[in-house]
C-alpha cells in the first residue's frame, strides 16, 4: 500500500506542473494588472516599477521557472491586491469552502442514495417516478436561480434563514441545499442505474432463494458491488466544489474560495490565482489517491 500512495504521489507532481504551466500561460491574457491597481494617472515609470517590483518585467519562462523555485521553499508569493502572503489569503478562505461543501456534499448523499435505491427497487412504480423526478429537478434547475428562490422564499418572504453571509449554521442551509441540488441529481441516477445492473445478477437471486428479506439483499449484497462508482463520483465531485462553487458563493456573498478566484482574476492578480488555482489542484489530486485507498478496502482484489 505504502509503494502505491508513493507512485501515485509521484505520478500527480508531472500534472501538476503541467496544470500550472497552462494557468501560467493563461494569465499572460488578462492583461496589465497595473491597468486595475495603479491610479489612471500613473506615469509609466510608476507602472514600470509596479511590474519589476512584482517581476512581470521578466519573460514568461523566467516568471515560471522563478515561481517554481519559490514554490519549492514554501513561497507562493506575494498577493498584488491584498498587500499579503497569497497563500495566507488562500487559507483565510479556504475553511468557508470546505464547510459549504462538505454540507453540501453530506446533504446530497443523504437523499441521493436513498432515492436512487428506491428508484431501482420500486423500478416502474409511483416510488421511482417520485424519487426520481424530485431529484432530477435539481439537475433542471439553473444554480444561481435556485439559490435567488430560496432567498426570496425562505429569507425574504418567510424570514426564516439568513439572506446572505456567513458564519452560524443558519447561514449555511440555503447556500448547501444550493449547491447540493445539481450533485443529488446526478448521484441519485448514478446509484439507481448501477443497481439495477446488479440486481439482476445471479448471486442476488441466490441470496433471494436463500430467504434473507429485501433489505438485507440489497444493502448487503447489491450496493455493496455498486459502491466503487458511487465512491468515484462522490470523491470527484467533492473535490469539485471547491473550485465549482462560485455561483452559490456569490448569490450568498458567501466569502470562500470561489469568490477569491474570481476577485483575483478580475483584479489582474497573478500570484493569488496562481495559488488558488494550485491548490484546488492539490485537493483534487489528494482526492484522487483518497479513493484509490477506498477501492482497495472495498474491493480487496484491486490490491492485486
Amino acid at each position: 500500500m505504502i509503494k502505491f500512495i508513493v507512485v501515485r504521489l509521484l505520478q500527480a507532481i508531472p500534472a501538476w506542473i503541467g496544470m500550472t504551466m497552462v494557468v501560467f500561460a493563461l494569465m499572460q491574457f488578462l492583461g496589465d494588472p497595473t491597468v486595475v491597481m495603479l491610479p489612471p494617472d500613473a506615469s509609466e515609470a510608476n507602472r514600470a516599477a509596479f511590474r519589476a517590483a512584482y517581476g512581470l518585467d521578466q519573460p514568461i519562462y523566467v516568471q515560471y521557472w522563478r515561481f517554481l523555485l519559490h514554490v519549492a521553499q514554501g513561497d507562493f508569493g506575494k498577493s498584488i491586491s491584498y498587500h499579503e502572503p497569497a497563500a495566507s489569503v488562500f487559507f483565510g478562505r479556504l475553511p468557508a469552502t470546505a464547510q459549504l461543501s462538505l454540507a453540501a456534499m453530506i446533504l446530497a448523499t443523504l437523499i441521493a442514495i436513498p432515492a436512487g435505491i428506491i428508484a431501482a427497487v420500486k423500478r416502474n412504480s409511483v416510488y421511482s417516478y417520485l424519487s426520481m423526478g424530485f431529484v432530477l429537478l435539481g439537475q433542471s434547475i439553473a444554480t444561481f436561480w435556485l439559490g435567488m428562490m430560496l432567498i426570496l422564499i425562505f429569507a425574504v418572504k418567510l424570514r426564516i434563514f439568513p439572506v446572505s453571509g456567513y458564519g452560524t449554521p443558519m447561514h449555511l442551509v440555503l447556500p448547501a441545499i444550493t449547491l447540493a441540488a445539481w450533485l443529488l441529481g446526478l448521484l441519485a441516477r448514478m446509484t439507481r442505474s448501477e443497481l439495477l445492473e446488479v440486481l439482476g445478477h445471479d448471486y442476488v437471486r441466490t441470496a433471494r432463494a436463500k430467504g434473507l428479506t429485501e433489505p438485507v439483499v440489497v444493502t448487503k449484497h447489491a450496493l455493496k458491488n455498486v459502491l466503487i462508482p458511487i465512491v468515484t463520483l462522490i470523491g470527484l465531485q467533492f473535490a469539485h466544489l471547491f473550485g465549482g462553487a462560485i455561483m452559490t458563493e456569490v448569490v450568498f456573498a458567501w466569502p470562500g474560495i470561489g469568490t477569491l478566484i474570481m476577485d483575483a482574476i478580475f483584479k489582474r492578480d497573478y500570484p493569488l490565482v496562481l495559488v488558488s488555482v494550485s491548490m484546488v489542484a492539490t485537493i483534487f489530486i489528494a482526492v484522487n489517491l483518497v479513493v484509490d485507498i477506498l477501492y482497495s478496502y472495498i474491493d480487496p482484489r484491486i490490491r492485486y
